[in-house]
């Protein structure tokens, strides 16, 4: 059984969005047309309350894409973005999704970010997806969505270590690439055996 995973293809992350991902739009029609293809549709919604800690603002005297330590490990700061009930937080306007079975939002404990749609970034506290999946029936997942080296790679390659079969679209994907993250998370999700198409 094959399950399509629609990633964040949120407003901010748009272009003109508070963390755009450059042409983070012009994936959205083939998102569109791939939704048809498949018999299990979960769709991801970053949903940070506000003054979350992943946030550069609620960390005094640090900026925009600044490292910390946090307890559960290196965090990126960011932009205030996709902050719950915001305009910022909506799917894409030409995203359709009346198909999606289950969106799974993510983000909201505001001590610790998540990027992976199977476990906050502590690598423990599972979002319930895995068993949702399971109890579908699926075994392939096909990613697609924002950004292609944070929330999409970091699922792809749980979902690998879960033992699900698991392929990147890299077509209906945009990345940040925030030094060389871009690469790095292709050689992760490479070795956890992704299929990169």
């Amino acid at each position: 059984m094959d399950a399509l995973i629609v990633t964040d293809v949120q407003n901010d992350f748009c272009p003109g969005g508070a963390l755009a991902v450059t042409d983070g739009d012009k994936i959205v029609p083939g998102i569109n047309r791939a939704l048809q293809a498949f018999p299990i549709r979960v769709f991801t919604q970053d949903w940070h309350p506000a003054g979350h800690s992943s946030f550069a603002s609620a960390h005094p005297g640090y900026a925009p894409f600044d490292m910390i330590d946090m307890p559960y490990g290196p965090q990126v700061l960011w932009p205030d973005h996709c902050m719950q009930g915001t305009d910022g937080a909506a799917f894409h306007a030409d995203l359709n999704v009346d198909p999606a079975d289950m969106i799974v939002r993510k983000g909201f404990r505001p001590d610790i970010d998540s990027y992976s749609a199977f476990f906050e970034n502590d690598h423990q506290t599972p979002t319930g997806l895995e068993g949702y999946l399971r109890s579908r029936g699926a075994t392939r997942l096909t990613f697609v969505g924002l950004a292609t080296d944070f929330c999409v790679s970091w699922s792809a390659v749980d979902a690998a270590k879960l033992g699900f079969e698991t392929e990147v679209r890299l077509d209906l994907c945009r990345a940040i690439d925030l030094d060389g993250s871009y690469e790095a998370a292709l050689a992760d999700m490479r070795a956890v055996g992704v299929r990169l198409s």
